[in-house]
């Protein structure tokens, strides 16, 4: 029985999605409110950098970025397909390539955070 790769990419793209959409709005919406000032007592800029320097808030933060990253990738390379570009061996490996960069530069950035 041969290994089906396409699940593996279709599963991250779908995962992808979905935390995006739900979660990037928020943390966007959350973040600006943050920088802004205009925030809660519980959700001042101590409290952000405490809930990003905790292991949950490391978890969320990259899970949120991995997903995210995935996903972009992967519908970048059906835009890339839908403008007519062919040589989708390329564009698949220097996509994939590019977030598996920013999934390592995301892990390594969280984890810096003291």
């Amino acid at each position: 029985m041969a290994i089906a790769k396409k699940a593996l990419v279709w599963s991250l793209f779908a995962a992808g999605g979905t935390v995006t959409a739900f979660l990037f709005p928020a943390l966007i919406a959350l973040f600006l409110m943050v920088s802004m000032g205009y925030v809660p007592d519980g959700l001042s800029h101590s409290g952000i950098t405490a809930f990003a320097a905790s292991w949950i808030g490391k978890t969320i933060l990259f899970g949120t970025l991995f997903f995210a990253l995935w996903h972009a990738a992967h519908r970048m390379r059906v835009i890339f397909h839908d403008f007519g570009v062919r040589a989708d061996r390329i564009i698949a490996t220097v996509l994939y390539l590019l977030a598996a960069l920013g999934t390592v530069l995301a892990a390594v950035y969280l984890y810096s955070i003291p």
